[in-house]
């Protein structure tokens, strides 16, 4: 028998808020984190304006000197999450049916290199640190998540790309759907700012090279020109609804479908027509038993590139038709793109978006695109009764993930 999967707990270190309710609260208000990077030294890079994490202390300091600050981000965001849930692993949960789904895109890239740095600086290759590996490992993610909450069911660490948080959720969602775990943190993190990994995102031309921190994140825009790179971690406690019935659980929402495939064109690139998206869309919501009619509100992929936006677009054409009414917006547009770390937390504001009836906008959209043509809730968000909402996620690789969000109601 298929169980139903529920959200009781989430958890949020963002460029626009370092936890659930900071967050919201930036995203509702259309307020974006975006500014010029901190974190290393700018001379010769092209591209200038990012969406940092902001005011974050991890507190522990000599745990810090253990952990890569994705780990850092990772840990604080699961442990919102938990506290928020009032899971306790061996008191109202058991610890062998309590998982970890933590994604990454890249993983400890900042660690890597810094002792790449510091191995020729000195001249000697063997001077990397003991702790390199355990830090840089993308797995380790769910490794600290699992160790930290006494959790001993499947514990996974899933990469794939710009997909991995969305893939993480819909993987846990379907690993208690049908009956292997009762409760998962599910979730991504990400945290890439450093000078060689920006380099490279910069050298792809993928980012958007203004320098006014309003212009730089447009998406759906005209004059849009690329993404602006963030970084964080979204965690989201999933749980078999009985489960949280019986212990008294407070239920935000259920994950009521998901869809992931595989556009199989380029690297980079998304498929021109849409396709592989449209077909993830397509999944998730035959799995949730619901048609075009009953979605109220997509939040898009939306990174603001040029090729992502139209192409994003005419998938979403092609479930919902030409002519569809259905509110889209990108909250990338104050997020900046969080890389793996984007599904997730996109779903925690579409949870909050039907929590609280409210629509979030697609912020500092000003030249409205003529050639793509939906509503992409410029500058203002609104108030609408949300039922059933979509959030897509589109990774390098090909990767696409769909999830519907559905309003809990007890039926």
């Amino acid at each position: 028998m298929e169980k139903r999967v529920v959200i009781t707990g989430m958890g949020v270190v963002s460029p626009v808020g370092n936890n659930v309710h900071d967050m919201w609260d930036s995203i509702k208000n259309g307020r974006h984190g975006i500014a010029e990077i901190t974190l290393f030294d700018l001379e010769n890079h092209k591209v200038t304006m990012g969406a940092e994490v902001k005011g974050y202390d991890y507190g522990d300091k000599r745990a810090a000197k253990r952990l890569d600050r994705v780990a850092q981000f990772a840990l604080t965001a699961a442990r919102e999450a938990v506290a928020d849930s009032g899971i306790v692993s061996g008191e109202n949960t058991d610890p062998d049916r309590f998982g970890v789904y933590c994604g990454t895109g890249i993983g400890g890239v900042t660690t890597l290199e810094s002792d790449v740095v510091k191995c020729v600086k000195r001249d000697n290759m063997a001077r990397a640190s003991a702790m390199m590996i355990p830090m840089v490992m993308p797995n380790g993610l769910s490794g600290n998540l699992s160790m930290e909450f006494n959790a001993k069911g499947a514990s996974m660490g899933i990469v794939s790309a710009c997909a991995a948080g969305t893939h993480s959720v819909g993987e846990a969602y379907r690993n208690i759907k049908h009956g292997y775990n009762d409760v998962i943190l599910a979730g991504a993190a990400e945290s890439v700012f450093c000078p060689v990994c920006f380099s490279g995102f910069s050298n792809m031309t993928a980012m958007s090279t203004r320098v006014d921190p309003d212009r730089c994140s447009t998406p759906f825009d005209k004059e849009r020109d690329g993404f602006i790179l963030g970084e964080g971690a979204a965690i989201l406690v999933l749980e078999e609804l009985e489960h949280a019935l019986a212990r008294g659980a407070k239920i935000y929402g259920e994950i009521a479908g998901y869809g992931a495939t595989s556009d199989a064109y380029h690297i980079t690139s998304p498929a021109p027509d849409g396709e592989g998206a449209a077909k993830a869309m397509k999944l998730a919501m035959g799995e949730a038993g619901i048609a075009a009619d009953d979605v109220d509100y997509i939040n898009a992929h939306g990174t603001g590139t040029p090729y992502n936006d139209a192409f994003e677009t005419i998938a979403i054409k092609k479930v919902f038709g030409d002519d569809t009414k259905v509110p889209v917006s990108s909250t990338k547009s104050m997020t900046g793109h969080l890389l793996g770390a984007a599904g997730s937390l996109e779903t925690v504001i579409c949870t909050k978006a039907i929590n609280e009836g409210f629509i979030p906008p697609t912020a500092g959209l000003k030249v409205p695109d003529p050639e793509l043509g939906l509503d992409y809730v410029p500058n203002e968000g609104r108030q609408s009764d949300l039922n059933y909402v979509i959030s897509n996620s589109l990774g390098f690789g090909g990767h696409n993930g769909t999830l519907v969000v559905k309003k809990y109601s007890g039926k």
